[in-house]
């Protein structure tokens, strides 16, 4: 079951690329995953922006994908419970597909198009950061599934 991150923007920074490149690694002995960035937009355009973004985002999910729109009123998953979802979307075999917004949110069409809606947590993170965090907890979610250890 491949994976893949669509994200609006870039990681900019040499910490945020060098963290995400470690779990991309990591990755590799469980699963094929993709990361798909798309042109993040000036926060100036508002409204206008978001719907761009939204618009590229879309460009690369397949009617087929299952996707997990990561949103601040989204359903609250522990580790074991993504590991629960992994293993519930591997019986499927579709393309799992993670949307992580850029600063202004995601658009209304991504959100209707998502299969489900996720949060990491009540409070907003910068988006690098929340690449980062996704792409450990999947990876913490395969180590689950693989029955492998995992600190708590």
């Amino acid at each position: 079951m491949p994976i893949a991150i669509v994200c609006a923007g870039r990681l900019r920074e040499s910490y945020w690329r060098d963290a995400a490149a470690e779990y991309q690694k990591r990755m590799t002995r469980y699963n094929r995953l993709e990361i798909i960035e798309v042109p993040d937009q000036p926060e100036t355009e508002g409204a206008q922006a978001m719907k761009k973004e939204g618009a590229a985002m879309l460009a690369h999910i397949r009617p087929d994908d299952y996707v997990a729109a990561l949103c601040i009123d989204g359903k609250y998953l522990d580790s074991p419970g993504l590991a629960d979802f992994f293993r519930q979307r591997a019986m499927q075999g579709a393309r799992v597909v993670f949307v992580i917004g850029g600063s202004l949110g995601l658009s209304p069409e991504v959100q209707r198009r998502a299969d489900c809606r996720l949060s990491m947590s009540p409070m907003t993170f910068p988006h690098q950061l929340a690449r980062v965090m996704l792409l450990e907890q999947i990876y913490r979610a395969h180590k689950i599934n693989a029955n492998e250890r995992y600190h708590k």
